[in-house]
């Protein structure tokens, strides 16, 4: 009686742990769902969306954060002493040949370069070299920095280059726990069964 109780209580701890390691094996990273798509897309989508490009640049005069998004070329400018804004100068960004004025914002304090050609040849993958000329007052200024878009090397699926697209047939570990956790269960539920059996036998054959 004793080890049929202590099997239905090692059953009832391992139920929940089975459970829990089997859906936390199919929301793992890289999982597919059963017409191959990611069930972790959306979130990959959401952090890709998070992280624009940007860079930032400064001189001994001004310093300034410019982000690429899909309609505008962002950017905020300060001065590099006092952190004060700088408002309403004449800016101008170049990068590969092309270049484009940048409109100044006064509902947000910054600067906007939508001219469609430039924005494009940008959001173009690889590393793209920028020089912004500031023309503040009497201040003027040249700045550079390096622009990274895209993920160079990786095709639409997300997989890098050669390799395989096999993650999502790879087991992670919660789904190996549970196997061995499903495993164990089987054995001791066989075990009882067994043990249960030799006593049925014992006593009937015990019976007058």
């Amino acid at each position: 009686m004793t080890r049929f109780l202590f099997g239905r209580r090692l059953w009832r701890l391992l139920l929940p742990i089975l459970v829990l390691s089997g859906a936390a094996a199919l929301a793992a990273p890289g999982a597919h769902g059963p017409n191959g798509e990611h069930l972790d897309a959306p979130v990959q989508k959401a952090a890709a969306g998070a992280t624009a490009p940007r860079f930032e640049a400064k001189s001994e005069s001004f310093e300034l954060v410019a982000t690429l998004r899909g309609d505008e070329l962002s950017m905020f400018i300060n001065r590099f002493e006092t952190g004060e804004p700088v408002l309403d100068a004449r800016i101008e960004v170049e990068s590969g040949g092309l270049k484009a004025p940048a409109t100044f914002r006064s509902e947000l304090g910054n600067y906007t370069v939508a001219e469609a050609a430039f924005l494009k040849a940008l959001s173009a993958p690889g590393e793209h070299a920028i020089v912004i000329t500031i023309l503040a007052g009497a201040d003027s200024d040249l700045l550079d920095g390096t622009l990274k878009t895209g993920a160079a090397g990786a095709d639409a699926h997300g997989h890098a280059p050669n390799d395989g697209g096999d993650h999502g047939r790879r087991l992670p570990l919660t789904a190996w726990l549970a196997i061995a956790l499903a495993a164990i269960a089987g054995l001791a539920w066989l075990l009882r069964r067994k043990k249960a059996g030799a006593r049925a036998s014992a006593v009937t054959g015990a019976a007058p």
